[in-house]
């Protein structure tokens, strides 16, 4: 886990960009219901919990720049023996003051008659608007009692601030304490991919292959970073397919996206390999273009570069290749400038990584790509999917789809592949294969 020091190195750099005069204002995320009385799994909101570390639901965070009785304030769930009996324990006030470094902390039902108070002489809010309608109310119900005071001599804030747009900057860039979670999140997950394979047999179902990964995230205590993706054959060509229901059959290829989080901060991997261990010439031939554009993309990984350079690298690449292997007919930049590849390429090449999967941080800055700098977090995804029925191709490659991903962190003089772990080459994946079909023979016969 992260240390507290590193909350607090993060929230006085936000005060000193927020700058004197300002406030900012969080609410924790709400619980869901999954269905009438039974609820989701708890996930802190990544805004909140980057702040404060605080993993509580009916908390909100306020931080006021030299305030004298304290800049960072903590409402939260007061303690209730009864309560934590049911449904666990709470820090309450002082436990967010002794183990979450709150300079004050009141229960979560007195924020009506605190927090506007806080709010008065205030110029500037810094606050997420839109994300919670049901809390901009509130907080607009706070103002206007401000507004209701002026005649005392008090004002009330005269500016609303993104306060994504400062935040999510400073999220972009990881620091060491960051890389070193990231690190051993993308190493639980290649475990977990490794695992994939060696079990990974004919007539096994989707789900069961699932069930490996959720093993293996549990037992290195993590969880899953978003809904796994487990696609055999023609499932692969559906780019968001959840269903995991389906059975896998000899002689297609199976698709994993599925990545852990560990302290709040997710891997991503994707992996694709052949169910019976062995790939068919027509599943190796796509599958090595894809390998090539993802070595193209990594080639561009690193600081100068700017957001779409290794984009444009892969897609030249998987053109290319298509081209040699009669799937595309034409010159290779004609087939680029006319976006022919999307038939068979239809997304980009990564996403930032970091708290959340599809992480925050701008694209592109001034209508211009982003450089890319060290401490920055990436996906490098290349794929191509050809399903049954596409018009103009060979039955040998239809019902083939291939993603390969791996994430990838800038440093100062290049780039750094924190998911080398989890194997993609063709001899290496039929080797672990291999290895996995002898030592479950031998599991067998033992138990025969």
């Amino acid at each position: 886990m992260l240390d507290s020091k590193e909350f607090v190195k993060r929230r006085k750099q936000l005060m000193r960009m927020m700058g004197e005069g300002a406030m900012a204002i969080l609410p924790a995320a709400p619980q869901r219901h999954r269905n009438r009385d039974s609820e989701y799994p708890y996930r802190q909101d990544s805004d909140f919990f980057y702040l404060t570390g605080f993993g509580e639901p009916e908390a909100v965070a306020v931080l006021v720049p030299h305030r004298e009785q304290g800049e960072y304030v903590l409402f939260c769930r007061d303690r209730d023996p009864l309560m934590e009996t049911w449904h666990g324990r709470r820090a309450g006030p002082a436990g967010a003051r002794e183990r979450y470094g709150a300079d004050d902390a009141y229960p979560i039902g007195d924020i009506d008659d605190i927090l506007p108070g806080l709010l008065e002489n205030r110029e500037r809010v810094y606050y997420s608007m839109g994300y919670s309608p049901e809390f901009d109310q509130r907080l607009m119900a706070w103002v206007n009692r401000v507004r209701a005071r002026s005649r005392g001599g008090s004002h009330a804030p005269v500016e609303f601030v993104a306060l994504e747009h400062v935040l999510h900057d400073m999220r972009l860039y990881k620091s060491p304490a960051e890389i070193k979670v990231m690190r051993q999140s993308a190493s639980i997950a290649a475990a977990a991919h490794q695992r994939a394979m060696r079990m990974c047999r004919p007539d096994m179902m989707e789900y069961e292959v699932e069930a490996e990964f959720l093993h293996e995230f549990r037992r290195a205590g993590a969880w899953v970073s978003y809904n796994p993706i487990v696609a055999g054959g023609g499932n692969a060509c559906i780019l968001h397919y959840t269903e995991n229901n389906a059975p896998l059959r000899d002689g297609d290829l199976l698709l994993i996206d599925a990545g852990a989080e560990l302290h709040g901060y997710a891997s991503d991997i994707t992996r694709t390999f052949p169910i019976n261990g062995r790939f068919s010439p027509a599943q190796r031939a796509l599958y090595e273009v894809v390998l090539a554009a993802q070595q193209a993309a990594f080639d561009c990984v690193k600081p100068g570069s700017h957001w779409n350079v290794p984009h444009d690298a892969a897609v030249r690449t998987l053109t290319e290749g298509l081209v040699e292997l009669g799937l595309l007919k034409g010159k290779v930049n004609e087939l680029i400038a006319s976006e022919a590849y999307r038939r068979f390429y239809m997304h980009r090449t990564g996403h930032w990584l970091g708290m959340d999967v599809h992480d925050v941080g701008d694209y592109k800055v001034g209508g211009q790509w982003r450089v890319l700098e060290p401490g920055m977090v990436l996906t490098v995804e290349p794929g191509l999917y050809i399903p049954a029925g596409s018009k103009g191709v060979a039955k040998k490659w239809w019902d083939i789809g291939i993603r390969i991903e791996d994430d990838v962190l800038v440093t100062k003089h290049g780039h750094e592949v924190l998911t080398k772990a989890a194997p993609k080459t063709v001899a290496e994946i039929e080797s672990l294969m291999a290895d996995g079909a002898v030592a479950g023979s031998a599991a067998r016969a033992r138990h025969a």
